[in-house]
């Protein structure tokens, strides 16, 4: 039987909000799986949470630029907050956004990207990036979003300079509405996705995956009510009404007008500006999303090299 430590047990109660006693027991019943403990949780109504928070403990900083109708996105992890302050790492970064741009977005054409400025790869400029400050960095993912005719808008949030920052949003929008209009809401839009972080574009984009595992949990969720069917029904439906208002960026209360939809909100604008608006893509890279940095125990690091 898999060992559940305390350690596991803050965790969980910290990602979920649920008691200490509940935590270990769904642990327990999940074998030490912290998924399926979540799931466990959520299924006996003790846990709310749409997904497990993920802790997010990387440095450096994201970058983004705009070119006529196509915009990039890019990150750059360091060691050390320090670092990311670095005028020498600022300069990359910010041109990390620009290559990808010429890149499509892939890492690896990236790497290979001849830079005028210093007459080196991208990658080599790295290397000698790490050789002169002595921290290793790592030039971690990009993307590119482009429109036939309308705008790419970005938003930079905590920025530490101009164009880079701790969070960066790209937003696209089809029209042939006035541009400088069109940015505006553009801006406007991506300023949401950087405060509200949807995973999906639209209702039909959802993974249905995702919306068949929602709907299971929410089933045994309702079953537990004791109600009949038909109402179970209801209630499931109205779960993932909910769902979809959570996590699609069409379906969200519009942050700076709650009681719009942000369909809502680019349809008035499509009306006010006399032509049809269509948001056709949006990208959102908060820094250190999805990785960990490495725990040091000082005591105990103290501890060993005194033994050496």
């Amino acid at each position: 039987m898999t060992e559940i430590t305390a350690a596991k047990v803050k965790e969980l109660r910290e990602s979920t909000g649920a008691g200490m006693l509940d935590c270990k027991k769904a642990l327990v019943e999940a074998n030490g799986n912290m998924d399926e403990a979540v799931d466990w949780l959520r299924k006996k109504g003790l846990a709310t949470a749409a997904k497990k928070a993920s802790r997010i403990a990387a440095e450096g900083l994201v970058s983004v630029y705009v070119e006529g109708n196509r915009g990039a996105i890019a990150e750059v992890n360091s060691e050390t907050d320090f670092v990311a302050k670095n005028d020498i790492f600022q300069e990359y970064v910010t041109d990390a956004a620009i290559v990808a741009l010429k890149s499509a977005g892939e890492i690896c054409d990236m790497k290979s990207f001849h830079c005028p400025k210093c007459g080196k790869t991208f990658e080599e400029r790295l290397t000698d990036m790490i050789a002169k400050i002595g921290e290793n960095m790592t030039l971690r993912r990009a993307a590119v979003l482009d429109v036939n005719e309308g705008v790419v808008a970005s938003y930079i949030h905590n920025a530490a300079g101009s164009n880079i920052g701790k969070i960066g949003v790209l937003v696209a929008l089809e029209s042939k509405a006035d541009k400088a209009k069109l940015q505006e809401l553009g801006k406007h839009i991506a300023m949401h996705v950087a405060a509200s972080a949807p995973l999906f574009l639209n209702i039909e984009s959802v993974d249905p995956a995702a919306v068949a595992h929602e709907k299971a949990i929410f089933t045994e969720q309702a079953k537990a009510s004791g109600k009949p069917d038909n109402i179970i029904e209801k209630m499931v439906e109205g779960r993932i009404r909910k769902y979809y208002e959570e996590v699609v960026l069409e379906e969200q209360a519009y942050i700076m007008d709650p009681d719009k939809k942000v369909k809502q909100v680019v349809a008035d604008a499509a009306k006010e500006l006399g032509a049809d608006i269509k948001i056709t893509g949006f990208v959102r890279f908060k820094l250190g999303e999805g990785l960990q940095k490495k725990e040091e125990d000082f005591a105990a690091e103290v501890a060993s090299q005194l033994k050496k």
